[in-house]
């Protein structure tokens, strides 16, 4: 599927997630016409091709939405199931390529207008060539939660739109939870300001482990401590390439039976 495709997929779920093309367009800071346009698959005179979602475009909705910018070029097929199979573009629908299919207002009236989309760290938006998540056995990548699930669910969170969710890696935090393990971050906290569990980076590797702010006699020094007793403690201090992406607010523990 092209970007395009991709693009177009996006913008019809994003109208869908904030509870119209009105509702968007206010969100993103955008016109309503050209959204509708797209979304008709409108071709003006002077056109060359059907009216699309730019990188500009893409890039506003994206953070409209409270997400990463690059969520717009991600294809996102869990969540393009909600719009059914004749609303969506490219491959997946079986349509001939560079035809873009009409968009139905009536069929899309606000599903899950209310609503809370929770997307997957960016890894590669993270740092230029990526970060590396060692023994990470595949992503989730998003749920879609009502308001109540998460009041009653996850607690002490800074915005909805500051949640990401990033799938357990490596097993030095067992039994806390497991590699491939759901957790959710809040990309509100980005400083470690007290005692907690944190995703964070050194280098070009991530990490989640609980850090300990320990004063010493030079100075504060912070303690990465993992829950498996088999790995050693280290600690972050001054001149470390060293950034915090969010702090753990939840993780869930799987169990085969």
């Amino acid at each position: 599927m092209d970007i395009r495709s991709i693009r177009l997929n996006n913008l019809k779920y994003a109208v869908l997630e904030a509870g119209g093309v009105d509702r968007l367009a206010e969100r993103a800071g955008v016109s309503r016409k050209y959204l509708d346009q797209i979304l008709q698959g409108f071709q003006g005179k002077r056109d060359k091709n059907p009216r699309r979602v730019g990188d500009a475009l893409a890039g506003k909705i994206s953070l409209g939405l409270g997400l990463h910018d690059s969520w717009m070029d991600q294809p996102h097929p869990d969540l393009w199931r909600a719009l059914g199979d004749d609303e969506l573009a490219g491959e997946s629908a079986e349509v001939p390529a560079g035809r873009l299919l009409s968009f139905s207002h009536a069929r899309l009236g606000g599903l899950v207008r209310d609503n809370v989309l929770i997307s997957q760290f960016d890894t590669g938006g993270a740092m230029g060539n990526g970060l590396e998540l060692r023994d990470q056995p595949g992503v989730i990548q998003s749920w879609n939660v009502s308001p109540e699930w998460l009041q009653k669910n996850v607690r002490g969170f800074s915005s909805p739109k500051n949640l990401c969710i990033v799938t357990g890696f490596g097993d030095s935090m067992r039994p806390m939870f497991n590699p491939g393990d759901p957790l959710i971050v809040d990309r509100g906290v980005q400083a470690v300001e007290y005692d907690a569990i944190y995703f964070f980076r050194v280098g070009s590797e991530g990490f989640i482990k609980r850090l300990q702010r320990i004063p010493t006699a030079t100075g504060l020094v912070v303690r990465a401590k993992s829950e498996n007793t088999k790995y050693d403690a280290w600690d972050i201090t001054e001149g470390m390439d060293f950034e915090v992406f969010g702090r753990v607010l939840k993780v869930w523990r799987s169990e085969d039976f």
